[in-house]
């Protein structure tokens, strides 16, 4: 055939050849073909704070940020992220030398394996993890060593002598996700310390992901591990504005570290997007300098809604792990008579109107989440209790 390329490998990196469309994609895909309530990607159908849309209006107008923003982000933001964290945790960094912008979560946690990892490096990540992580690591050649976060005492458990065991003297870096998507899981302080000590000992470098900082519950606490001894000078934080203000699409995120630490991730940043979201930016810097009472409520909200949907699921007769922190809760769909997530996930349509998310796709050892199914309670009340009622519906007997 004439104009055809012929070639004897693959067209996709080899390294990418395992990550097909996201599983976020085909789902979000079958709820518009169905007209289903979509409960699987982790986004709000409501925007947040009028005032803080109006200040990216506000910026758009000023003509602030139409243009290149610098490369580390703009000096306001930047400020504004380094009061957030000495505010809330005590944590002092440098605006100028310590803090960088970046195209959301997603690009910082790109960046930072793109930076710090070499081929050969391993990298530890609890399982279930997101699925950029995976992809990340292997863009970067690293290899992924899971380590499983197991169901216990109706939580998602760390087993800390698993992962003092994953180390090894090719470990590069732990990559630690709390408040833990999809699981709902907070790490505990002394989890977090035991961590800490073996990073301290084993001379690791961590990349946290504290994107939903901002969603803990009941008794949970949001510790940064950068806090614990020894652990600022080698530890890159990574923030985010969408999940907090519900501003997903604006794609806002932040790395923060030492100076050496936010240079080499700026090293593989700029290459990426170089800078993004100019006006955006500006919006976020007066967010993060919000009042205590908007968090207090953000939270409060959130709460109520994971009782709504979690309520509903029990109901339904879905086994429920209620999560601690995020805006999903997990399910075990054993009791329903089923075990195969992912089927039950793209059956779950048609037999009730509703998408969910199946957990084996966050998990290299997929046996071990094949019964679990993630839903996200992050939209209206009324869709929750829709939602809800649809399960029960479908399912209760």
């Amino acid at each position: 055939m004439t104009g055809m390329t012929s070639t004897a490998r693959p067209l996709l990196n080899r390294r990418l050849a395992e990550f097909g469309t996201t599983i976020f994609a085909e789902m979000s895909a079958l709820a518009l073909k169905t007209g289903s309530i979509n409960l699987g990607q982790g986004f709000p159908d409501t925007d947040g704070p009028e005032e803080i849309r109006e200040a990216a209006v506000r910026a758009l107008r000023d003509g602030r940020g139409n243009q290149y923003p610098p490369g580390p982000g703009v000096p306001e933001l930047r400020t504004a992220i380094a009061a957030h964290q000495q505010r809330r945790y005590d944590l002092s960094y440098d605006p100028d030398a310590e803090v960088l912008v970046t195209a959301g979560a997603t690009e910082a946690i790109a960046a930072a394996l793109l930076a710090l990892v070499e081929p050969g490096d391993e990298v530890v990540a609890f399982e279930p993890y997101y699925d950029s992580y995976a992809a990340c690591i292997a863009m970067a050649g690293g290899t992924r060593v899971p380590v499983t976060l197991r169901p216990a005492d109706g939580r998602f458990r760390l087993d800390l002598d698993e992962l003092r065991a994953a180390v090894t003297d090719r470990t590069r870096l732990l990559l630690i996700n709390t408040p833990h998507n999809p699981t709902g899981t907070v790490l505990t302080r002394e989890e977090l310390a035991a961590i800490a000590e073996l990073a301290v000992e084993r001379d690791l470098l961590v990349i946290t992901d504290e994107v939903y900082e901002h969603l803990v519950f009941d008794e949970a606490e949001h510790i940064p591990l950068a806090t614990f001894p020894g652990m600022r000078e080698r530890t890159v934080s990574i923030g985010s504005a969408g999940k907090t203000f519900s501003f997903t699409g604006w794609k806002v995120g932040w790395v923060t570290g030492t100076p050496g630490l936010v240079t080499a991730v700026r090293s593989a940043k700029q290459f990426l997007t170089y800078v993004a979201s100019g006006p955006f930016q500006y919006a976020v810097a007066e967010a993060l300098a919000l009042p205590d009472s908007y968090f207090d409520a953000f939270r409060a909200d959130m709460l109520a809604k994971r009782d709504l949907l979690s309520a509903g699921l029990v109901d339904a007769g879905f086994r429920v792990f209620r999560p601690a922190g995020t805006y999903f809760v997990t399910t075990d769909i054993r009791p329903l008579g089923e075990s195969d997530g992912a089927a039950f996930c793209r059956s779950l349509p048609e037999r009730a109107g509703v998408v969910a998310i199946p957990n084996a796709v966050f998990y290299d050892h997929t046996e071990a989440g094949a019964p679990y199914v993630r839903f996200a309670f992050c939209k209206r009340t009324e869709v929750l209790a829709d939602a809800a009622e649809r399960l029960r519906k479908a399912f209760a007997h």
